[in-house]
């Protein structure tokens, strides 16, 4: 999708569609539905005003109204598109009706559209005042690019139905705040593609992204991008001492990809990082396919078990980011790639295995193999130089039992670390909820016979118990987890969304590292 950003009336622009956003404005919880239309146009304001007023349109989150030949604009179509209520307005409900209004042209046929930034100079109250100029275009560049995908990809009556051109308009507005709009588009187009680059990635088929291949487009993103990038194998695994990510790989005939990519910052001439700068170590479960290895899971859903591999498809569209956004902090990111097979060569229930910080680990589940490839990429991590650790995985069902599929999970061993989280959300727009791993449940991955377990033994805190398994390898370094398992594929068609791959965790984790820089 093409975008450009334009200064100047809405209203004088032709489009073959105008999107423009609406809220009620209404107060009281009884209150009938008082719709206002985000714009200081008049003529815009002017062309929806006799269907508004009959009160069949109430603004709710993703509603939508269109209006065909609208007097006085030049458009030849005028879409409203409803926020809900003025005082519930957020990030999430901007980067959600911009993509409502994408997905509504596009079966339409609508080619080339725009979208108005929302201003709400006309209203009483300052219903933007917690949203500024950046993140309002950077959050619409973002919802508009996330919702023009479609996953048809190996159809072969594909209907091509892409939004190709996407305009965001804005009136004339003093040159600082126009510096404000330009920043979030560019950074929203930005970390838009990276998340697109992301589920593209996550919507692949396990017999076409083997670790392999994994390794193989993580390269060429980083050749394209500028970073650095080394895919090692088998050898690689055995040299380092990888024991528990190598069990995990050995059950299939495809190798596995140990993925290192490499963000170095450019500093201005003459200046260089500090001795004690944070070096960022982004660590993510690339389970191309998983049956659950001899601990087999049960063939109803496991057709989606491609996306075991979420995890590392978040931090490869993270690091396309950082490469562009270019952050003054160097990050490391470690993917481990794998499957997770059941043959004569697969690791066993019972199995006691040796990860690379030395650790032993008695194997329970053989379904619970995510947190042994993390555990090894984790401490691979460290060894790299990396002084703060964030992870991302499809780690558990109990996750998913916990929090259903609107928040995902977040433990950290850290409360400087997750504080930056947190404020990194307010950015990202992404829901996570953070759980505990606090020490009161280290009994519970004790192993009798090795140093832990890799699973609890129960299914209690099933969440808890793994990620108290990756703290483990954490150590004292501050580190962040993230379990994506119910959040990473939309199982619910919605009016800014398709089903499939979400990209989540990609805007959240590239806000978390520009923190520290």
């Amino acid at each position: 999708m093409e975008t450009k950003l334009l200064f100047q009336d809405a209203a004088g622009l032709a489009t073959p569609l105008l999107a423009v956003f609406a809220v009620d404005v209404s107060i009281g919880k009884d209150a009938d539905p008082l719709v206002a239309l985000l714009t200081t146009s008049d003529a815009v304001s002017n062309a929806a005003a006799s269907v508004l007023a009959t009160g069949e349109f109430q603004a709710t989150l993703g509603e939508q109204l269109l209006l065909h030949k609208p007097d006085g604009l030049k458009a030849e179509r005028l879409l409203v598109v409803g926020l809900g209520k003025a005082k519930a307005l957020s990030v999430d409900g901007v980067r959600k009706a911009a993509g409502t209004a994408v997905r509504a042209a596009k079966p339409r046929g609508v080619r080339e559209m725009a979208i108005a930034f929302p201003e709400d100079h006309a209203l009483d109250d300052e219903h933007l005042e917690n949203l500024p100029p950046t993140l309002l275009s950077r959050s619409i560049l973002e919802g508009a690019l996330v919702a023009e995908l479609d996953w048809d990809t190996y159809r072969s009556d594909r209907k091509d139905r892409s939004v190709d051109a996407l305009t965001l308009v804005a009136r004339e507005v003093e040159e600082t705040t126009k510096k404000e709009i330009q920043l979030g588009f560019d950074e929203g187009r930005v970390v838009g593609d990276a998340q697109n680059f992301a589920r593209l990635l996550v919507n692949e088929p396990g017999n076409v992204l083997t670790p392999t291949e994994l390794g193989k487009r993580a390269k060429a993103m980083c050749t394209e991008a500028g970073l650095k990038c080394e895919v090692y194998s088998t050898e690689k695994l055995l040299e380092l001492g990888m024991g528990a990510f190598h069990a995990v790989a050995k059950g299939s005939a495809e190798p596995p990809a140990l993925i290192v990519m490499t963000y170095e910052p450019k500093l201005e001439k003459g200046k260089t990082l500090a001795k004690d700068a944070p070096v960022m170590g982004l660590v993510g479960k690339g389970i191309t396919f998983d049956t659950g290895g001899i601990s087999i899971k049960s063939a109803d859903g496991m057709e989606k078990m491609k996306y075991d591999m979420a995890g590392a498809a978040a931090m490869i569209g993270a690091m396309r980011a950082i490469a562009a956004l270019k952050p003054a902090v160097k990050v490391i990111s470690v993917v481990c790639s794998a499957e997770n097979m059941p043959s004569a060569t697969a690791y066993k229930p019972g199995d006691v295995l040796k990860a690379m910080s030395g650790k032993t680990i008695e194997v329970l589940n053989t379904d619970a193999e995510g947190r042994l490839v993390l555990a090894d990429g984790l401490h691979y991590a460290k060894t790299l130089g990396c002084t703060h650790l964030i992870n991302a995985a499809t780690l558990t069902g109990a996750c998913v039992v916990a929090l259903g599929m609107i928040n995902a999970g977040v433990f950290s061993n850290d409360e400087d670390a997750y504080a930056k989280f947190d404020g990194a959300l307010k950015i990202s727009g992404e829901k996570f909820w953070r759980l505990p791993c606090t020490d009161d449940y280290k009994d519970v991955i004790k192993s009798q016979i090795a140093d832990i377990m890799n699973t609890g033994g129960s299914r209690w805190g099933g969440a808890i118990s793994a990620a108290m398994f990756l703290k483990e390898f954490a150590g004292d370094t501050p580190w962040i987890h993230l379990d994506i398992a119910g959040c990473a594929w939309n199982e619910e068609v919605k009016p800014w969304q398709t089903k499939g791959p979400s990209g989540v965790a990609v805007r959240s984790i590239v806000e978390w590292v520009r923190s520290f820089a």
